[in-house]
């Protein structure tokens, strides 16, 4: 009952489990700001604080005394400046808390008639857009936050239908030059710009819409939905592979097989397997 010092004989029950219902809750929020920044600019900006404060200790422990006065003066600029780092960040979080949607609303998330609903909606309208020959690219946000990539664009929030997907992506209106990012059941901005892939398909050609679809999934766990403006053909994207012609039906299974996790992994492997 003796652990470090401390004595446990005299917690209460009660006590023990505030104690773990503290611990849980602080764990969960921990969980939650990581999810949050996971997939933006900010991990790349953690990674080079966590090298920072690393290398202050050591220099310490080493007794390197110019390097570490350096580091320290390094460290606490750093830490003066992360308010202004992190401005957009906690600029998000701030709105986000005051709608009362801090954490969000992921596509697995969702229960599975309301998931089928927004699948079956994209779906209509990648086989609606595809018969009109009107070129689109549909992002469905995974674990990966996108903040970034909607930031690119113009944010809409709106209830995902397959009518507003279309009008989104016919010719010539403001916002049908680009992705559209869904989040849960909602679209979370228009117009929105991706990283292109510079990985050659063997025997393919790929348009800028199919490279920044496969460019994206590259870099997240997003999947990206396509149709050529030229061929009318549907493309899937994801875990850094892509599927053409894929047949509307075909589309909605494999979105929905996708975003289940009992056949999530078969569905990759089938998609490297066509990708090839």
């Amino acid at each position: 009952m003796n652990l470090l010092g401390f004595d446990f004989s005299n917690i209460t029950l009660m006590q023990a489990l505030t104690t773990i219902a503290d611990i849980a809750i602080v764990a969960f929020l921990m969980y939650k700001v990581i999810s949050f920044l996971k997939g933006t600019q900010a991990v790349s900006l953690i990674k080079g604080l966590v090298v920072l404060f690393a290398a202050n200790a050591i220099s310490e422990y080493l007794k390197l005394e110019a390097l570490h006065w350096l580091l320290r003066q390094a460290t606490t600029m750093a830490i003066v400046g992360i308010p202004i780092v992190f401005q957009p960040e906690f600029r998000r979080v701030l709105e986000q808390l005051g709608r009362g949607r801090l954490f969000g609303n992921p596509m697995k998330s969702l229960d599975p008639e309301e998931k089928k609903k927004v699948l079956s909606e994209v779906a209509r309208a990648v086989e609606a857009m595809s018969k009109e020959y009107i070129g689109a690219l549909i992002v469905l946000e995974g674990e990966t936050g996108l903040e970034d990539i909607a930031a690119s664009g113009v944010k809409l929030d709106s209830t995902v239908s397959a009518e507003l997907l279309i009008n989104v992506f016919t010719p010539n209106t403001p916002l049908h030059d680009g992705a559209v990012i869904l989040r849960g059941n909602r679209i979370l901005a228009a117009a929105c710009i991706l990283p292109l892939s510079d990985r050659h398909v063997t025997g393919r050609k790929l348009g800028t819409r199919h490279r920044a679809a496969l460019g994206l999934s590259e870099r997240t766990d997003a999947v990206a939905v396509v149709v050529s403006e030229e061929t009318g053909a549907i493309s899937l994207a994801n875990d850094g592979e892509i599927v053409r012609g894929l047949r509307p039906e075909e589309l909605r299974d494999r979105l929905e097989s996708l975003f289940d996790h009992n056949t999530k992994d078969t569905v990759i492997r089938n998609l490297r397997s066509n990708g090839r």
